[in-house]
């Protein structure tokens, strides 16, 4: 089964760091994501810049609206993500408590599935 495992990490947190403490942070990350692709779990890994950088998007009644970020009524950012294929919601969950980002942002693990279930 798939799982996506979405960091969600506190607003602001980024611009707290130094450039060396978030390429040793980065690192760490990446260390992480070539261990699961060892195991043969990882389907797919990708971070995110800043919600600074996103927009959000909707179509109601043909009119196409982008609000540009950052979202005022957003308390956390997405900063990245996994996508692992494993046994159980179980699996999951310990890979999402081995990842480092859990020790500064919360991860939030999701079977992947249809969206009528």
């Amino acid at each position: 089964m798939a799982y996506l495992l979405t960091i969600l990490e506190p607003r602001g947190q980024r611009a707290t760091r130094s450039a060396a403490e978030g390429r040793e942070l980065y690192a760490r990350m990446q260390a992480f994501a070539a261990g699961l692709a060892a195991r043969g779990v990882l389907l797919a890994a990708e971070a995110l810049t800043s919600e600074v950088d996103g927009c959000r998007l909707s179509v109601r009644e043909g009119h196409c609206q982008v609000v540009d970020g950052p979202f005022a009524e957003a308390r956390e950012m997405i900063g990245g993500i996994f996508l692992v294929d494993v046994a159980s919601r179980e699996e999951a969950q310990a890979i999402a408590a081995d990842c480092p980002a859990a020790q500064w942002a919360a991860i939030e693990v999701r079977r992947t599935g249809t969206c009528y279930e």
